[in-house]
């Protein structure tokens, strides 16, 4: 063997070696790098495209660019398709002179470093199976409902008997050949009744996701407004983006009444009859496409496929003149006879909402075949002085408790006179609002007690009169260890 072949052994036995510092040198830049990224990740705000400004919640898993510039996997693969498609040679151009491309670095500063969104707290998702042994009768639903809810004792028997049914259903699923329907419902009654509210503690005490929306904004497909399919991608928002949660959930539908036919336009009627046509898909319980965190589909919003089958609908409405649609068809029953309708009864009859029927609701401008999807229907009856006073103060979370209890916090009691209560409900029928009526007196009332209160420590006791709701006399105040009652003009 000669000299020269040994110089070659050690010279591969060098290059080998050099190969091997390479590769660790390697690792460990992946290992700084990854470090790195690690740490990005973790500084508790989201990473934003860089093209279209979506957060990496939204868009999926971002591409790093040099100088930490984000895209997302959807703007990154249109350019390669612009790119693909385009008839140009890119290549050709790097020798044109005067062409000059873009710096990476030179992007740096077009980056809006204002648009930050903190990160969501990742929380482990926990589905419930409904169970059917643990669905709470109907009994001991209206029993919860009673305890925020005063009077309207046939809408929470309605609602309490249609949503045990339709848990039923949702639990069993398919265990027979007989297939059970869906019970959704239409509730109808006058503003500030209770109709949103009723819901919203339904779907508390269910512990299920509700979605509220409402029917003024909804448009046909192709128009500016939110889609139909919008009310949907509520829910799904409600749900946290869980689709097998958001499809055992409640959507309901407030202002159902303002997408009724309109009866004189010679215009498209785009946000009536062609809103309830494009409903009736939703309502009876199909597969839909809903954009993810917005109300509209667009290119730049990932879409996903959820089923309506199981979501309880629920619609309301207050349905202005449709009095006047029930008076008009009970008086054309002759006023002669055993069976007469005397006008005066019609006229003033209190309760003459709950002698709607479908044809009435089809006058208003209601179609047949959204009613029809609607099966049950019933109505809410309209706030009287003594309800408003027992809203004020029975139920669990009432406005007067809740200002007890800010009082309470600045230890001072406070107490209404029983005539104070009248006062409020009477101001209240005043205004013809219905409960939500009673926030704004209250509020107002309550402002100047709410700002002196704090100034004197002496102060133990405030006692609201009806001289001071009516505005001719003032609170009588109590100081701590003496009762001194004061008239404050």
């Amino acid at each position: 063997m000669s000299e020269n072949d040994f110089i070659i052994v050690d010279e591969e036995e060098t290059s080998k070696e050099d190969n091997r510092q390479d590769t660790g040198r390697e690792e460990e830049k992946k290992e700084v790098t990854t470090s790195d990224h690690s740490e990005k990740d973790d500084d508790g705000y989201e990473r934003i495209c860089f093209i279209c400004h979506r957060p990496e919640s939204v868009t999926g898993k971002m591409v790093e660019l040099p100088n930490n510039i984000a895209v997302c996997p959807d703007c990154m693969q249109r350019s390669f398709d612009m790119m693909n498609n385009s008839s140009m040679d890119l290549s050709s151009m790097m020798n044109i002179p005067g062409v000059h491309f873009m710096n990476l670095s030179d992007l740096d500063n077009l980056q809006p470093k204002a648009q930050k969104i903190k990160k969501k707290k990742k929380e482990p998702k926990e589905f419930k199976q409904l169970d059917i042994k643990k669905i709470p009768a109907p009994h001991k639903i209206k029993a919860r409902l009673d305890e925020y809810i005063v009077g309207q004792e046939y809408a929470k028997k309605a609602i309490s008997v249609a949503v045990y049914n339709h848990y039923k259903r949702v639990a069993t699923g398919t265990m027979d050949e007989i297939e059970i329907e869906k019970s959704n419902m239409l509730m109808i009654g006058p503003t500030g009744c209770g109709k949103t509210y009723l819901v919203k503690t339904l779907a508390k005490l269910l512990d299920v996701p509700l979605a509220i929306t409402d029917a003024t904004s909804l448009t046909e497909a192709g128009y500016i407004g939110d889609d139909i399919e919008s009310v949907v991608s509520k829910l799904l928002a409600a749900a946290d983006n869980d689709v097998e949660r958001a499809e055992q959930g409640i959507i309901f539908i407030d202002e159902i009444d303002k997408i009724a036919k309109k009866k004189t336009s010679s215009q498209r009627d785009v946000s009536g009859e062609s809103v309830q046509q494009g409903m009736l898909k939703l309502l009876e319980g199909s597969e839909v496409e809903v954009p993810v965190g917005a109300n509209s589909k667009n290119a730049m919003v990932p879409l996903t496929t959820v089923n309506t089958k199981n979501i309880l609908f629920i619609c309301g409405g207050a349905f202005p003149d449709l009095e006047d649609i029930i008076k008009e068809r009970l008086q054309k029953k002759t006023s002669m006879g055993f069976n007469a309708e005397l006008k005066d009864t019609v006229e003033h009859d209190e309760e003459l909402l709950s002698k709607v029927t479908i044809e009435d609701l089809r006058k208003f401008g209601m179609i047949p075949e959204f009613l029809g999807r609607l099966p049950i229907v019933f109505t809410l009856k309209g706030l009287d002085k003594e309800m408003l006073v027992k809203i004020l103060k029975e139920p669990k979370n009432a406005i007067l408790k809740q200002y007890q209890k800010l009082l309470a916090l600045d230890e001072v009691k406070l107490e209404f006179d029983d005539s104070a209560l009248e006062a409020i409900a009477e101001k209240a029928m005043e205004k013809d609002t219905g409960a939500r009526a009673l926030r704004a007196i209250i509020e107002e009332f309550m402002l100047d007690i709410m700002y002196e209160i704090p100034k004197d420590d002496n102060i133990g006791e405030v006692t609201i009169t009806r001289a001071y709701i009516e505005g001719t006399g003032g609170p009588v105040i109590q100081l701590r260890g003496q009762a001194v009652p004061r008239l404050d003009g």
